[in-house]
Order: structure tokens, then C-alpha cells, then sequence
């Protein structure tokens, strides 16, 4: 069995594009394959931005932290360690004045850290995340897929690959703030591309 982290990010909860978009991807996953879910929903897990302090916590050794310092290293190691646990990642990705929202960059600052989900080496940093799949759902009111203004899929690829997630697939439902046609169409091309999808991972 495959155990699938879902996470989501959008401020709407469920009524946000890319909450919908990912849970049909999971639910028609769920209908083919044999998957164990395991759900984030990062608006409601309260992760302020990182601050020295818990960067501090981190490098001190377990036994020798105080407890204001295993309660700030408890919240990066419960995430660190529910990534490890999981085989595919599949991420709601809305897009907020052309970046990813805050609370998910505060999760990726809390998952990407050195001798725990990479290493740093004379060649460079190495990922130790290997072997996920990684899906991301990306729901946008604009037309940017393919433009100098899609600022999210190079930074998803790059932060990903950083820590070893280098197969990751994009679901792109665009337009969705261009009228009822465009919205129409944005959605269509994003089940198109989540059937293929589907497709291929249980063939």
C-alpha cells in the first residue's frame, strides 16, 4: 500500500480551487490504488515564520534542549518526519500576488534542513528524499503557465529536487478569475491532465 500525503494551503479551505482540484485528484486516485491518506492542511496548522530561535533549537542537541526548545524543534520534526513517511505528495498549490502562500513557505522552511532532508557536499547539496513522487495542483485566477510570470514552478522544482523530490508532476487549472468560459476551460485541461495522470501511475 502507498501512503499519500496530501497538503493544502489555500486560505479558502475547502472552497479553495486548489483544495478541490487536489482532493479529486486523491479521490481518483483512491478509486484505482490501494492508498493510505494522510492529510495537512497547512492554514490551520498555525506555523509561524521561522525565527532564530528555532533554528537554534534545531542545532542543539536533543537532550540538551530546554523545553521552549523542544516545543520549537518539535514542530519541524513532526513535519520532517510525516514527509519521510509518505511515498507521493500531492500539493494544492494556489497562487497568491505571483508567489506560494506564506504558511507553505513557513512548511518548507521547516522540511528543508541540512543533514535531515539533504546534505551539503563538495559537489553541492544533495537531496536525501529520494524516491516520491510529487503531484502538484496548481490553481490560478491568470493565464502564467509557460510565462515569465509563473514564479511558482521553477521555485516548486528547485525546493523539491533540493531535497531529493525530482519526479513532480503539474496539474494546471488557469483562468479561473477570466469569466464562466475560461473558468470552464481552466478546468476541463486540469481533469484531462489528472486522468492522464491517474493513467499511467496504476497501469
Amino acid at each position: 500500500m502507498n501512503k499519500l500525503l496530501l497538503i493544502n494551503s489555500s486560505l479558502n479551505g475547502k472552497q479553495g480551487n486548489s483544495w478541490q482540484l487536489a482532493e479529486k485528484f486523491v479521490q481518483q486516485l483512491a478509486k484505482a490504488a490501494d492508498i493510505q491518506i494522510t492529510e495537512r492542511d497547512l492554514d490551520d496548522t498555525d506555523l509561524p515564520h521561522l525565527s532564530g530561535a528555532e533554528m537554534a533549537a534545531w542545532m542543539t542537541p536533543a537532550d540538551q534542549r530546554n523545553d521552549e526548545q523542544q516545543r520549537l524543534a518539535g514542530m519541524s520534526d513532526k513535519l520532517v518526519e510525516e514527509l519521510k513517511a509518505h511515498d507521493i505528495i500531492v500539493i494544492g498549490m494556489p497562487m497568491y500576488n505571483f508567489g506560494v502562500p506564506s504558511v507553505f513557505k513557513s512548511w518548507v522552511d521547516r522540511v528543508a534542513r541540512a543533514g535531515i532532508t539533504f546534505r551539503y557536499t563538495e559537489n553541492g547539496p544533495v537531496g536525501l528524499l529520494e524516491g516520491k513522487k510529487v503531484y502538484v495542483l496548481a490553481a490560478r485566477g491568470g493565464l502564467y503557465q509557460g510565462t515569465p510570470k509563473d514564479s511558482q514552478t521553477q521555485y516548486l522544482q528547485d525546493v523539491l529536487a533540493f531535497m531529493g523530490m525530482t519526479e513532480v508532476e503539474f496539474v494546471y487549472a488557469e483562468g479561473l478569475n477570466m469569466g464562466p468560459e475560461a473558468a470552464n476551460q481552466g478546468f476541463s485541461q486540469a481533469d484531462e491532465k489528472i486522468s492522464e495522470l491517474i493513467e499511467k501511475m496504476v497501469a
